[in-house]
C-alpha cells in the first residue's frame, strides 16, 4: 500500500539540541496510525515539520506527495489538523470560526458540518471567548472533520473533553477509516489509540523504536498467563523465557516470553492442566517497554489519565 506521509532519515536541531535523529516514519494509505511518545521524545516537533510549520535540517519528507515546506499552502488544502491546544480569534463566535477554518481548508461538507455540531453538543453562536477548554476542541474537531481532507492530523485531539465526547471521536475516527481516508493520531492516552489504530509507532528520543501492526508487535514481548493444574510442575521458573512465576495454591501465573510458551505449555499440560487463560501485552505495556515505570501513562481513557505531551 502506498504511504501517504513519509519520512527518512529526518534531523531536526534547535541549537545544540537534537530533537529528531535521523527518524524514519511512514503512514500507510486508508491507515490509523498511532503516534506515541511523552515529553521531549520529538513527536510534535515531527508533527510541526509535516504541517511545514518548521524545515528539517537533513532528510527528506513527503506529505501526498508534496514537501511540506515548499508547498505548505497546497498542502493544507487537503489535510485537516487539530492540535491539543486550541487557542480561537476571542470575538469570533464558533460558527464563525469554523467557517474560516474550513474556508482555509478548501470547503466544508455543510450537512456533515450541521451533524457534527450536534454529535459534539456545540452551540455555534457563542463567542470563543466563552467557551471551556473542551468546546474549544469541538470547534476545532467539527472544523477539521466536516472537510473532504485527505489525510487527517490529530495531535491530542480529544484533550479537554468528557468521557462521552470521546466516543463520539472515536465513532467519527472509525467513519473515516471506513471512507479510506488516512489518519495520524498522535495520543498520550494508550486506549484510545489501541481501540483505534492499524498500526502503531513509538518514538524516542527522536526516533521510532518500534511500529507495525498490535499483533505484530505483541510476539515481540510477554504474554500474561494463568493455569489452574491437578500438580504444580517443579522448575518453572527455569525454563527460558518464563518469568515472574507466581504459585497460589494449583493455580501458576507467570510472564512468558513468545520463545518460551512452547515448553511452558508442555510443562503445564504434563502437570494436569484443568482451566488456562492467556492475555497478549497491551499497548500499555509495549509503550512501556520502552520507557520504564517512570513514564506516567494514560491507560484508561478517561480524560483525568492525561500525561503531558510532547
Amino acid at each position: 500500500m502506498a504511504n501517504v506521509l513519509e519520512m527518512v532519515g529526518v534531523v531536526k536541531r534547535f541549537g545544540p539540541v537534537v530533537a529528531l535523529n535521523g527518524l524514519d516514519f511512514s503512514v500507510e494509505a486508508g491507515e490509523v496510525h498511532g503516534f506515541l511518545g511523552p515529553n521531549g521524545s520529538g513527536k510534535s516537533t515531527t508533527i510541526r515539520l509535516l504541517l511545514g510549520m518548521l524545515r528539517a535540517n537533513a532528510g527528506s519528507i513527503r506529505v501526498l506527495g508534496l514537501d511540506p515546506w515548499r508547498d505548505v499552502a497546497s498542502l493544507h488544502r487537503r489535510l485537516a489538523y487539530v492540535p491539543g491546544d486550541v487557542a480561537l480569534w476571542p470575538n469570533l463566535t464558533g460558527g464563525e470560526v469554523i467557517d474560516l477554518l474550513g474556508r482555509l481548508q478548501g470547503g466544508q461538507d455543510l450537512a456533515r458540518r450541521a451533524q457534527l455540531l450536534e454529535l459534539f453538543d456545540l452551540d455555534p453562536t457563542k463567542k470563543s471567548r466563552a467557551y471551556s477548554k473542551g468546546n474549544r476542541q469541538k470547534v476545532a474537531l467539527v472544523a477539521a472533520l466536516a472537510t473532504d481532507a485527505e489525510l487527517f492530523l490529530l495531535d491530542e485531539p480529544t484533550s479537554g473533553l468528557d468521557p462521552l465526547m470521546e466516543g463520539a471521536f472515536r465513532g467519527c475516527i472509525r467513519e473515516l477509516r471506513n471512507q479510506g481516508r488516512t489518519v495520524l493520531l498522535s495520543s498520550h492516552i494508550l486506549s484510545e489509540a489501541e481501540a483505534l489504530s492499524d498500526r502503531v509507532s513509538i518514538i524516542r528520543e527522536g526516533q521510532v523504536v518500534e511500529t507495525g501492526r498490535l499483533d505484530e508487535l505483541r510476539h515481540l514481548t510477554r504474554t500474561s498467563v494463568t493455569a489452574d493444574v491437578a500438580v504444580v510442575p517443579a522448575g518453572l521458573d527455569a525454563l527460558p523465557g518464563v518469568h515472574d512465576v507466581v504459585v497460589t495454591n494449583h493455580r501458576v501465573s507467570a510472564q512468558v516470553e513468545p520463545s518460551g510458551l512452547a515448553p511452558f505449555m508442555r510443562a503445564l499440560t504434563d502437570a494436569g492442566l484443568v482451566a488456562l487463560t492467556s492475555q497478549p501485552p497491551t499497548l500499555e505495556e509495549l509503550f512501556l517497554r520502552h520507557y520504564g515505570a517512570a513514564v506516567p501513562v494514560a491507560a484508561a481513557g478517561s480524560s483525568s489519565g492525561r500525561t503531558a505531551d510532547a
